[in-house]
C-alpha cells in the first residue's frame, strides 16, 4: 500500500474533492490495486481446495473488475460501459455448476427453479450487490468496516459448511480490508480504494452470497436456522448496500432524476451533513448495526418462518426509510449548503487572521489593516509618509 500511494503521488493521479466529496484535500486513490495482487496471489495457493476449479473461474472476473476499475480511477468512464464489464465478469461465475441454484428450498412456497431462472436471478443479484458496494464507498472506513462485517460471517458460514476453499477466500478479502482500513483512517498516509477497489470487494461479496445460495440442502443442518431462510439472512448480510441503494434510487426517482445522478442523500451523507457525526463515527454506527441485525435474522430464523421474517424484514426497511426520509434534499440545496459554509469558514479564518496582526492609523486616524497599508502608502507623496508610522 505505500508502494501505490507513493507511485499514485508521483504521478498526480489524486482524487481531487468537488462539491459532493466529504474529503477537502487530494487524496491518493486506487488502493483497490492491492486488493487485485492479494486475491491473485492467495488463488494460487488455495486453488486445490475447490471441487470445481472455481478458482479459474474467478481469476478472469477479478481481472476484469480490476482493468474496469481501474480505468474508472484514471478517467470517468460511462456506466453502460461499467455495467457491461460487469455482466462480463458475472458470466464466468454464472457457467461454473459450483453456483447453480437448483431450489430455494421452501422460501416462498418456491421449490425448484429452472436454469433460465437461475441465470436471470444470480446475474441480477450480483449485479446489484456490486454496485450497491460500489455506492456505499462514500466517507472513510465505511466500505472497509461493511465489507469485514460481511467477511467474518461468510467466514463463519463457510467453515462450518466445510467450504474451506470460500472460507479461505473470505479470510483473505477481510485480511486485505483490515490492512487497507489502516491506511483509509490515517491521517497522513491515507488513500481511497476507489473503483478499482469498491469494484472487486462488491464482486467477491456477490460470488459468495451466490454460493452460499447454492450450498446443499443437506449441509444447512450445521447452519443456526432454517434451510428456508436462507435468503432472508442473505438480504440481511447486505443490509446496509441494499438499502441505501434502494433509498437513494427512490429519491432520485421521486426528484425526476436517474438512478445514477449524483448528490448527497446516501445514509453515510445524512449522518456526517445533518448528524454531525464525523467519518469514523458513522462508519462505526453502520457497521455494528449491519453486525446486530444479521445476528437478529440468524436468532429469528432458527425458529421462525420465512413469511414472519419478511413481514419483520419489510417492517424494518419502512421503518428505517421513514427515519431518513426527512432528509430527501435534492442537490441543489445540497450544493448551495456546503458552498455556504465553506464561505463562512473562509470569512471565519480571514477574521482570525486579520485579529492576529497590528493595525496601521492614517493620519486622519482611521484604522487601516496592514495587507492595505501598501496601497495607500504609494498614492501618498513622500514627505507625508514620513511621520505617520503611528500603531496600535
Amino acid at each position: 500500500m505505500p508502494k501505490i500511494i507513493w507511485v499514485v503521488e508521483r504521478k498526480r493521479l489524486m482524487d481531487s474533492p468537488d462539491e459532493r466529496s466529504s474529503h477537502s484535500l487530494k487524496t491518493p486513490t486506487m488502493g483497490g490495486v492491492a486488493f487485485f495482487y492479494t486475491l491473485i496471489f492467495a488463488l494460487f495457493f488455495i486453488r486445490g481446495r475447490d471441487v470445481f476449479d472455481e478458482a479459474m473461474y474467478l481469476i478472469p472476473g477479478i481481472t476484469i473488475m480490476f482493468i474496469i476499475g481501474l480505468k474508472d480511477d484514471l478517467i470517468v468512464i460511462t456506466p453502460g460501459a461499467k455495467m457491461l464489464a460487469q455482466v462480463a465478469a458475472i458470466s464466468f461465475i454464472l457457467v461454473n455448476p459450483s453456483f447453480t441454484i437448483h431450489s430455494l428450498n421452501g422460501f416462498l412456497n418456491i421449490n425448484e427453479i429452472p436454469y433460465y431462472l437461475y441465470l436471470t436471478i444470480g446475474g441480477f443479484m450480483m449485479l446489484t450487490i456490486i454496485n450497491s458496494y460500489n455506492l456505499i464507498d462514500g466517507i472513510d472506513g465505511l466500505a472497509s468496516v461493511v465489507g469485514m462485517v460481511i467477511m467474518v460471517i461468510y467466514t463463519t458460514i463457510f467453515y462450518l459448511t466445510e467450504e474451506y476453499f470460500f472460507a479461505l477466500l473470505s479470510i483473505t478479502m477481510n485480511a486485505s480490508l483490515m490492512a487497507f482500513l489502516g491506511f483509509n483512517l490515517s491521517s497522513d498516509k491515507k488513500i481511497f480504494m476507489g473503483d478499482t477497489g469498491s469494484l472487486i470487494v462488491g464482486f467477491t461479496i456477490s460470488v459468495l452470497t451466490l454460493k452460499f445460495l447454492a450450498l446443499r440442502p443437506v449441509v444447512y443442518t450445521d447452519l443456526p436456522f432454517l434451510l428456508e431462510n436462507a435468503p432472508l439472512i442473505a438480504i440481511s448480510i447486505l443490509i446496509v448496500p441494499l438499502f441505501d441503494t434502494a433509498r437513494v434510487f427512490a429519491i432520485r426517482i421521486a426528484n425526476k432524476k436517474g438512478p445514477f445522478s449524483p448528490d448527497r442523500n446516501h445514509t453515510h451523507h445524512v449522518l456526517i451533513d445533518y448528524w454531525g457525526l464525523s467519518h469514523k463515527q458513522a462508519s462505526f454506527i453502520i457497521g455494528c448495526f449491519n453486525l446486530l441485525f444479521v445476528m437478529l435474522f440468524i436468532v429469528l430464523g432458527s425458529t421462525a418462518k420465512n413469511l414472519g421474517m419478511v413481514i419483520m424484514l419489510v417492517s424494518v426497511v419502512i421503518a428505517l426509510g421513514y427515519i431518513f426520509f426527512k432528509y430527501n434534499y435534492n442537490f441543489a440545496t445540497l450544493k448551495q449548503k456546503i458552498l455556504l459554509r465553506r464561505k463562512v469558514e473562509r470569512i471565519k479564518s480571514r477574521v482570525e487572521d486579520k485579529s492576529g496582526k497590528k493595525k496601521k492609523v492614517k493620519p486622519n486616524g482611521s484604522f487601516v489593516p496592514s495587507e492595505n497599508r501598501k496601497s495607500i502608502e504609494e498614492d501618498q507623496p513622500l514627505e507625508s509618509r514620513k511621520n505617520e508610522d503611528i500603531t496600535y
